[in-house]
């Protein structure tokens, strides 16, 4: 794995575990929206919705991203240490108990182990094909992708449930909202990993999944959104791919229920009808 270079200070922190300054770090009083990264390897940490407000002098969250962050024992036998899940990066501590928010935990984060990008420098794509759960375990691995929802789109009915959803009367697709960095990567590699990571020749479904919401689609935010994902299915059919998957203008997305986000993390199981083919 490759590491950005630290400056000596983040390597005081991020690698000898040390700790900034209270209320010196840039982040302590940033509420702006967006994505909180690891310094050293840029894996996804934490949403700005986790983040609120506290005296103690270090940026302050009551969630993280699932399976981002890891806890273990502190050296010094009381507290409990946190790092990046991805590679062991000194963030901080995890207290719980203080009853400072209805989640009763606080992750107390140095600054200086963490990037923050604001959802103004991403861009979002919305794809649908079949189970949200496998789409959206493997687009969390897509490097430059930094967050990952699962949600209903395309239906008739706000804010629906599963189980509507589930009875093929509302119209909708479960479909996973991706936000990616367009400094790392470009819109027309998202739709191809897209591609390749579920079969977009099957009409009825996906794998055993059979129905209406787990067609294959892409929901596309502007024109140029929409001329890419074309040249993408394009290029498929070019190969002999008879590809079902529609090209969609963008429509409401609704969260699905917390139970469905980041299933397989929370689980521990794996895709049973999503794997990368190659195609391209």
């Amino acid at each position: 794995m490759a590491y950005k270079d630290l400056t000596p200070e983040e390597e005081r922190v991020i690698v000898h575990c040390e700790t900034e300054q209270p209320f010196s770090g840039d982040y302590c009083g940033n509420f702006d929206g967006g994505v909180y990264r690891c310094k050293r390897c840029s894996s996804p940490l934490y949403l700005s919705g986790h983040k609120f407000p506290c005296s103690c002098g270090w940026p302050s969250f009551d969630d993280e991203i699932p399976g981002a962050v890891s806890r273990r024992s502190d050296p010094d036998g009381h507290r409990t240490e946190i790092v990046c899940g991805k590679c062991e990066a000194h963030l901080g501590h995890v207290f719980e108990g203080e009853k400072l928010t209805l989640k009763n935990v606080r992750h107390c984060v140095n600054s200086v182990s963490l990037d923050f990008l604001p959802y103004t420098d991403l861009e979002k794509g919305t794809f649908a094909g079949g189970c949200f759960w496998g789409l959206q375990h493997l687009f969390r691995d897509l490097s430059g992708v930094v967050e990952t929802t699962c949600g209903y789109s395309g239906g008739s009915v706000d804010y629906p449930t599963y189980e509507q959803v589930c009875s093929g009367r509302t119209g909708h697709l479960e479909a996973v909202e991706v936000w990616f960095n367009p400094d790392e990567i470009a819109y027309i590699d998202v739709v191809r990993y897209f591609m390749e990571i579920h079969d977009p020749t099957q009409a009825d479904g996906q794998g055993p999944d059979i129905g209406d919401q787990y067609r294959s689609a892409i929901f596309v935010v502007d024109e140029a959104q929409k001329k890419l994902a074309q040249s993408v299915i394009d290029d498929l059919k070019s190969k002999k791919l008879s590809v079902v998957t529609e090209v969609r203008t963008e429509e409401p997305f609704w969260i699905a229920e917390d139970f469905h986000q980041h299933y397989y993390v929370k689980t521990g199981a794996v895709p049973y009808c999503h794997r990368r083919v190659s195609r391209f």
